[in-house]
């Protein structure tokens, strides 16, 4: 079953247009939906299937290869949290467990007020500051496990 409709913005279907017959171009396009929207949402595939004539399973070959891309909606906050070489050796995974805990999330999961979810990712480039954490484009280094009670609490009140 089809899911509802779904509406893009004019400048998301002109850019479409545009990049619909270009090699390449089906990346380019969902950076852009996924730009509009956050995520990739079925009805958006959908459309852009029917808009540029490939096969939705193609599309959703793309996005699932790809870890960039999310079908799922992210919480209004993410936390981005380095598993870099240098992240990972000095606590990111313990760092990872630890903001789980404290918003009471299991893996790609968003908290029940929308608010947070975790991603984890390869490298932020800032291994020079392991461990690293990123919250929407704020950049916090060597940050320890005490700390991410109050750094979490800054974003409850934005």
């Amino acid at each position: 079953m089809p899911a509802a409709p779904i509406e893009f913005s004019k400048e998301l279907e002109d850019y479409i247009a545009e990049w619909g017959k270009k090699p390449g171009g089906l990346i380019m396009m969902l950076h852009r939906i996924q730009d509009e929207f956050s995520y990739i949402p079925r009805p958006a595939a959908e459309k852009l299937s029917v808009m540029v004539g490939l096969p939705l399973a193609k599309i959703y070959g793309v996005i699932t290869f790809y870890h960039f891309f999310k079908t799922t909606k992210p919480g209004k906050h993410t936390i981005a949290m380095c598993m870099g070489t240098a992240c990972y050796l000095k606590g990111g995974q313990e760092l990872v467990e630890e903001a789980r805990s404290i918003l009471g999330i299991a893996g790609n999961e968003v908290t029940d007020d929308g608010l947070f979810s975790i991603d984890e990712v390869r490298c932020l480039g800032c291994c020079g500051l392991a461990p690293v954490i990123m919250v929407g484009s704020e950049v916090f280094g060597k940050v320890t496990k005490e700390q991410l009670p109050e750094i979490i609490a800054k974003y409850r009140v934005l």
